[in-house]
């Protein structure tokens, strides 16, 4: 029996028929009724974080699902009794990578045509003619180097733009991103950088990874895209480099808090795009999680690996940061 978490009943994962096993629907209201007996677990909603409260009670579990490319929630530090355990986790690598990447790109050239600008002229019914800048040659350091990075940095570089990398460890060559800086050296290199996008895993080493220091080692002109996680950045640290224009804008899609509160000051910080956790979600996106979902339950009825497996130290899966000359692109 597989027990799924849906966040209400009537958001239900589509597709999982002809399967041969029962699937046991439930919210973290009743979770801990429908794992009691359940070897597997599919989080549809893949921020809960009702599988530590219900822990006692998952016996039988073998294998978690997580309907997410990042698993820093079911994976998070007051949970070890998962990380310690022989259950397995898979995620959903794969799936947001275009997404996410046509986003990103999006993202680059709203900030460079000045989309905020002409929208607000556009309410006002202002004709005011200006110049605005192009992305050929502009310069993009991204923080992350597995599937989503990658796929970040084929498109940036299919824009024309110049592209460099950041990730847990260094590498000259590369052919997505030529070269790749280790983390640890992120200060020194965001200089260099237009647009600094952030599309890494949330983990103890990249938790408040772009603090005050390096915002204050960005061009003074540069646009920060959050991707990834909002922990990633210190959110006060980057509301100050906003207000005082040390950096000259964000898009941001991730945040601390999740919704992002009504009266939280970054909705009126200036030059900041605020969007709902939503650049990997294109239209049929639950399809496609789905599909990725049955296909691991028929390898694991079979007895088969199962395909995504989670690192619960690393908190990713391993081999993301494979080029795309030497296997298929992952997710972060």
């Amino acid at each position: 029996m597989i027990a799924v978490l849906c966040e209400r009943l009537t958001d239900r994962p589509p597709g999982l028929v002809g399967l041969g096993v029962d699937f046991r629907y439930c919210t973290a209201e009743d979770l801990a009724v429908a794992v009691r007996d359940a070897r597997a677990l599919l989080l549809w909603d893949f921020f809960s974080s009702a599988v530590r409260d219900v822990w006692d009670d998952a016996r039988a579990l073998e294998w978690i699902h997580v309907t997410a490319a990042g698993v820093d929630t079911l994976l998070s530090p007051d949970f070890p009794e998962l990380r310690n355990s022989d259950v397995v986790v898979t995620n959903a690598r794969g799936v947001f990578d275009r997404p996410i990447a046509e986003y990103v790109l999006g993202a680059v050239l709203a900030h460079a045509k000045d989309s905020r600008t002409s929208f607000a002229l556009q309410q006002r019914r202002e004709w005011v003619h200006r110049e605005t800048r192009g992305i050929a040659g502009a310069r993009a350091l991204i923080v992350g180097t597995g599937g989503i990075g990658r796929e970040i940095a084929r498109l940036l570089r299919a824009a024309g733009m110049q592209v460099r990398g950041v990730g847990r460890v260094g590498r000259a060559d590369d052919p997505d991103f030529g070269e790749i800086t280790m983390s640890a050296d992120l200060i020194t290199e965001v200089g260099w950088c237009d647009h600094l996008i952030l599309a890494a895993p949330l983990t103890d080493s990249t938790r408040g990874l772009v603090d005050a220091a390096v915002l204050a080692a960005m061009k003074p002109d540069a646009h920060l895209v959050n991707v990834g996680r909002g922990p990633l950045v210190d959110e006060t640290a980057l509301l100050t480099a906003l207000r005082d224009k040390r950096i000259g804008g964000a898009t941001l899609d991730v945040f601390d808090t999740e919704p992002l509160p009504s009266d939280h000051p970054m909705w009126e910080a200036p030059n900041v795009t605020i969007t709902a956790h939503m650049s990997g979600d294109v239209i049929g996106w639950r399809e496609t999680l789905s599909d990725q979902f049955v296909q691991n339950v028929r390898r694991w009825l079979a007895g088969e690996p199962l395909v995504n497996v989670v690192d619960k130290e690393l908190g990713y899966v391993p081999g993301a940061g494979r080029p795309a000359t030497s296997g298929p692109s992952s997710s972060r």
